[in-house]
C-alpha cells in the first residue's frame, strides 16, 4: 500500500498559510479538543475555561424548553431523514419556511442545510455570466462563493461597503443587460459593526443590480426597530435588513440558525419565483443530505421561544455586552466595535504577540477566537470575544479583569 501524499503546495501558499498552521500546532487556544461543556465554562483536559468563543447568542444550544422538542421529533422522523430535498421534504421544514417568512416579512425563504452551501451554489447562479462585486471585508465563504461565480464565466470585482460612491460608480460602467450581484455582511463577523444598507440598497436599486446580504451573525440578534423597544438591538431579530428599515426590493437575504438559534440549518430569503428556480438548480437542494431531525426540531422550537421570550433575552445579551465594551473604553483599548453587537474584536498593536497573548488569556480561563493571518490582514491581527446571553455576570468581570491584565502586559493595536 502506498502512502497519500499532502497535496502539493506552492511557496506563495505555504508562506500565507504557514503562520496560521503554526499556530494551529502552537497555540492550545487553536484546534482544541474540549471534552466537557457546562454552559458557557468548557473543559479541555484538566483545564477549565469561560467560553467566549460561541456564537450561540441567544443560548437556545442549552435552553431546556428547546432541548425537550428534539426526542419528540426524533421518535416521528428518525435522527436524519436521508432523502435530498428534491426527493423530498419532512413536513418541520415546511412548517420553519413558513414561520420563518412571517418573522421577517418577505414573501417567501428556502431552508438549506449550511450559509456555506448557499454561498458556494447560489452565488455563481444569481451571477451567472454577468458581474459580481464582493465586498472587501466580506465572510470568506461569501468570498469563495464569488470566486467560483468567477470561475462560471462571472467578472469579478471588490468594492468597500464604506465608499458607496465607489461602488455606484463602478456600477454605471456594466453594460445594461448584465446580470449583476453585489455581496456583502449584514453583521460583520469580525467587527461587529452593520453597513449602511439604506444606501447601498438604495444604488443596487437605481442599477438594477442585486443585494446579497449574509447576516448569519445578525439574524436573531438585530431586528426591527421601534419606540417599545426593550434595548437598540430592535425586536423580534428579524435580521438586518428590518433592524435598517429597508424592504426585500432586490435584496436576497442569507441566514444562519447555527448562530442564534443554534441548529444546524440555514436560509434564504427571496421571492417565491426564484426560490422555485434554486428548487431545480442549486446543488444543495438537488443533492445535498439535509439538516438533521434535531436542527430541525430546535430551529423550530427556537422561533417559538423566540417569540415568547427573545426580547427580554436580547435586552439582556446587550447589557453584558455594553459591560465589556464600557471596560474596554475604560481601559482606552483598541475595538473595530462600534455598534455595540454581540462581537468584539481587538487587534493586537504587533502580530508576532499572538501565541503570547492567547496563552496569557488561556492561563486566565478565558477562551476566545483567535483572528490570526491569514484570516484577517496583518494589521487586523488580534483575538475576539463573543458575548452569548448564557454567560453569568461573573463571566463577564472574568473577561474584564483578563483585560485589564492583557493591557498592562501587551501593546495593542489602533483598531483601524
Amino acid at each position: 500500500m502506498h502512502d497519500i501524499a499532502a497535496a502539493p503546495a506552492d511557496s506563495q501558499n505555504e508562506a500565507r498559510w504557514g503562520e496560521l498552521d503554526r499556530l494551529r500546532r502552537t497555540s492550545p487556544m487553536c484546534d482544541a479538543v474540549l471534552d466537557e461543556v457546562r454552559g458557557r465554562h468548557i473543559r479541555s483536559g484538566d483545564h477549565w475555561l469561560v467560553d467566549f468563543a460561541s456564537c450561540n447568542y441567544l443560548g437556545f444550544d442549552c435552553d431546556p424548553e428547546i432541548i425537550a422538542a428534539i426526542e419528540p421529533a426524533v421518535r416521528r422522523w428518525g435522527t436524519h431523514p436521508s432523502w435530498s430535498r428534491l426527493i423530498g421534504s419532512p413536513r418541520l421544514y415546511i412548517d420553519i419556511e413558513e414561520r420563518l417568512a412571517g418573522l421577517l416579512g418577505v414573501e417567501d425563504t428556502l431552508l438549506l442545510p449550511t450559509a456555506t452551501l448557499i454561498h458556494a451554489s447560489v452565488i455563481p447562479i444569481l451571477a451567472g455570466q454577468g458581474h459580481v462585486f464582493v465586498e472587501a471585508s466580506a465572510h470568506r465563504t461569501v468570498y469563495d462563493g464569488c470566486q467560483s461565480a468567477r470561475g462560471r464565466g462571472a467578472t469579478l470585482h471588490r468594492f468597500r461597503a464604506d465608499r458607496p460612491a465607489e461602488l455606484d460608480a463602478l456600477l454605471a460602467g456594466i453594460p445594461p443587460g448584465s446580470p449583476v450581484l453585489v455581496c456583502l455582511d449584514g453583521v460583520n463577523s469580525m467587527s461587529g459593526n452593520i453597513p449602511d444598507l439604506p444606501t447601498l440598497a438604495a444604488i443596487c436599486r437605481g442599477r438594477n443590480a442585486t443585494l446579497y446580504v449574509d447576516d448569519t451573525h445578525g439574524f436573531g440578534v438585530v431586528g426591527e426597530r421601534g419606540a417599545a423597544d426593550a434595548c437598540p438591538y430592535g425586536s423580534r431579530g428579524n435580521s438586518v435588513v428590518r433592524h435598517t428599515g429597508e424592504s426585500y426590493d432586490g435584496i436576497v437575504l442569507v441566514g444562519g440558525f447555527s448562530k442564534a438559534y443554534s441548529s444546524l440549518l440555514a436560509f434564504l430569503a427571496l421571492p417565491t419565483r426564484l426560490k422555485n428556480r434554486l428548487k431545480v438548480d442549486a446543488a444543495p437542494y438537488l443533492y445535498s443530505g439535509p439538516s438533521p431531525t434535531a436542527s430541525l426540531a430546535t430551529a423550530l422550537a427556537g422561533l417559538e421561544v423566540n417569540e415568547r421570550r427573545g426580547d427580554a433575552i436580547r435586552a439582556d445579551l446587550y447589557r453584558k455586552t455594553v459591560r465589556v465594551l464600557d471596560h474596554i473604553r475604560e481601559l482606552d483599548l483598541p475595538t473595530l466595535n462600534t455598534d455595540r453587537l454581540p462581537i468584539v474584536e481587538i487587534p493586537l498593536g504587533n502580530a508576532e504577540d499572538i501565541d503570547a497573548v492567547a496563552l496569557y488569556l488561556w492561563e486566565k480561563g478565558i477562551y476566545v477566537t483567535l483572528a490570526a493571518y491569514p484570516l484577517v490582514p496583518h494589521d487586523r491581527v488580534g483575538f475576539r470575544a463573543q458575548i452569548t446571553a448564557l454567560n453569568s455576570d461573573e463571566d463577564i468581570d472574568r473577561l474584564n479583569n483578563a483585560l485589564t491584565g492583557l493591557s498592562h502586559c501587551f501593546a495593542l493595536g489602533s483598531g483601524r
